[in-house]
């Protein structure tokens, strides 16, 4: 928890070594007969580590509006040395109570938080442990809130991925703490992390 604050195709082109005897001179000794050329064995397939190959066509469109519920794939990357394919699934956006924000202090004055539920994915088995997803609320009209908050509540605990995840499968569910104006409403959340994806990002509509 935290508490503040990514084919080649190869062409078979296997050269085969053509040998070709020669008869020995007149008199000479018989050439002796070349040995059979050693019969190649078939290329082991890659070893896969519990990895599958995720193409862009796969991943979920920047620009997309889904609906809360829905899961959409998504290249990731994390820091400088890990990268790979998630599947994000926002189960519910909703508004808290303003007393959820009491720890804050007066930087929260005015807000209201907004709490993103989500489930995160590992799609393509890669090694993305510890990692975080970011997800961001918008009002009805697609736009920021205008409020910036980070961190977390009793009831919006932030998770990190856990050492297991870097499977195929593995899963974890996590809790984005955003917030609004006081009287202001939340429309949806959008993911804009990644290429593609910062100028025209994901959004789910509550």
């Amino acid at each position: 928890m935290k508490f503040d604050r990514i084919a080649l195709s190869a062409t078979g082109c296997a050269a085969a070594l053509l040998l070709s005897a020669c008869g020995g001179e007149k008199g000479g000794s018989p050439a002796p007969a070349p040995a059979p050329a050693p019969t190649s064995a078939p290329a082991s397939s890659p070893a896969t580590s519990g990895t599958v190959p995720v193409s862009n066509a796969d991943a979920t469109a920047p620009g997309s509006e889904l609906k809360v519920g829905d899961r959409a794939v998504v290249p990731f990357k994390y820091g400088n040395d890990k990268a790979g394919t998630i599947a994000i699934t926002v189960k519910s956006i909703e508004l808290g109570p303003k007393d959820d924000l009491a720890a804050y202090g007066d930087k929260a004055k005015g807000m209201t938080p907004v709490y993103i539920r989500m489930t995160v994915e590992n799609v393509g088995g890669t090694d993305l442990t510890y990692s975080t997803v970011r997800l961001r609320a918008v009002g009805p009209d697609g736009k920021g809130t205008g409020v910036i908050i980070t961190g977390e509540t009793p009831k919006c605990q932030s998770e990190t991925a856990k050492k297991d995840f870097k499977t195929v499968g593995a899963t974890y569910e996590t809790c984005e703490l955003q917030a609004v104006r006081d009287g202001g409403e939340v429309g949806g959340a959008t993911y804009g992390d990644g290429d593609g994806y910062k100028d025209d990002p994901i959004m789910w509509k509550k």
